[in-house]
């Protein structure tokens, strides 16, 4: 069975920057594409970035040019970086494969951007 575990999210002020990152197991996480996924208050959650097993990436318009996603094979993990992070950023973040989620859903990691 896949675990997903996210983490290092937190409270961070408006142009701050947050790393995040994603551990999976019970797969083998190298072949698969992984994406991080955002959930806000009362939204759906969205799709933010994907990450292939090549390492070509695409990013939602929201996020361009401010995240950046990344992979380890070797610790199976993905990695978020987020700069100038933003109000609207506030959310639950969480991994899974990408761009669609197939496997069950980890608790995810909450960010918030507030001064």
């Amino acid at each position: 069975q896949v675990q997903l575990v996210e983490s290092g999210g937190g409270l961070v002020q408006p142009g701050g920057s947050l790393r995040l990152s994603c551990a999976v197991s019970g797969t083998t996480f190298s072949i698969y594409a992984m994406g991080w996924y955002r959930q806000a208050p009362g939204k759906q959650r969205e799709l933010l970035s994907t990450i292939a097993s090549s390492g070509s990436t695409t990013y939602a318009d929201s996020v361009k040019g401010r995240f950046t996603i990344s992979r380890d094979n070797a610790k199976r993990t993905v990695y978020l970086q987020m700069n100038s992070l933003k109000s609207e950023d506030t959310a639950v973040y969480y991994c899974n494969r990408g761009p669609l989620a197939s496997w069950s859903w980890g608790r995810g990691t909450q960010v918030t951007v507030s001064s």
